[in-house]
């Protein structure tokens, strides 16, 4: 595996954690070393459209273009240059969605029938060709998934708290587990005594949400048929223990993955070093290093 190769899995390793300034920095630091490569702009544009920002569309779009200077035939590229200019709004960024057209034709020309390419390219008509309703279809997909990832957590933690674990007794944690990593980090942000009663409702979440909406209901029902006010939201206030609980849990989720990253970062350093030591190691005596210096062995006598 060449150096462009070694780069672009790191990328992707990181890429899969969600590290996307990390796959950024990686990116760089390849083109940086080995040169303009494909499928390191590739890497360094779809951690930019990752974000999902303005300014990170601009500078997708530069990487995709200085990746096509360098490789204008390369599918890949072509692809996700294409995705990209499919998201740009034809008013604020006319010039962007205008080349949809030409990019399309030109992958028309190099992707073959079937082909993986062509698949992802269909996926991303269909998508752009959505309407409002497809959108809020999508909206709701995006926010049931998160409440099922929030549930999925929430049952882990409960049955950690109630085994006693504190999070920190498996060696799992501290690796790039990225499921280990959010059950540690929740653990870690319930302990002490203040969060007693999020670890409570945390484990008996079902019960607590069930209860929590008839107490909201209850309470809201009786201050307007009392004449105390004639609308109450204040029964709503009830879910702030429960909103906590689930604040709680976004925030291990986002800390476990910047620690994911932060390891897996970790882990690309020690490699190179391993990698650079082995290297010099077996570097015949008498050659010269990177710094043009020459390695003389033990025995070589000195020159004079």
């Amino acid at each position: 595996m060449d150096a462009a190769q070694q780069y672009a899995q790191q990328c992707s390793e990181l890429y899969a954690a969600d590290g996307f300034a990390a796959v950024r920095r990686t990116a760089q630091a390849g083109l940086d070393q080995v040169g303009p490569t494909a499928v390191l702009y590739r890497w360094l544009g779809l951690a930019h459209a990752a974000e999902d920002e303005d300014d990170h569309d601009a500078a997708a779009e530069r990487a995709y273009q200085q990746g096509l200077a360098s490789a204008p035939d390369d599918l890949a590229l072509l692809v996700c240059y294409l995705e990209l200019c499919l998201r740009a709004d034809a008013f604020d960024y006319p010039a962007r969605a205008g080349r949809v057209a030409t990019l399309r034709a030109r992958i028309d020309e190099l992707a073959p029938a079937g082909s993986p390419e062509r698949e992802r390219v269909d996926d991303a008509l269909s998508w752009a060709g959505r309407g409002y309703w497809d959108d809020l279809v999508a909206a709701a997909g995006r926010g049931e998934l998160r409440q099922a990832e929030s549930a999925e957590l929430s049952d882990r933690v409960a049955s950690a708290l109630r085994t006693g674990s504190t999070g920190t007794d498996s060696s799992t944690a501290e690796g790039e587990d990225v499921r280990e990593a959010e059950l540690a980090a929740a653990l870690e942000l319930l302990r002490g005594r203040a969060n007693a009663p999020l670890r409570f409702l945390l484990t008996h979440r079902t019960a607590a949400y069930v209860i929590t909406c008839l107490a909201a209901l209850g309470v809201n029902r009786l201050l307007v048929t009392t004449g105390v006010v004639t609308f109450s939201p204040w029964g709503w206030l009830l879910w702030l223990p429960l909103l906590a609980a689930e604040g709680k849990l976004r925030t291990a989720r986002q800390l476990a993955r910047q620690r994911v990253v932060a390891r897996i970062e970790e882990r690309h350093a020690l490699e190179a070093v391993l990698a650079d030591t082995e290297d010099h190691a077996q570097m015949p005596p008498g050659t010269a290093d990177g710094g043009g210096q020459t390695t003389l062995s033990a025995s070589s006598p000195p020159t004079t």
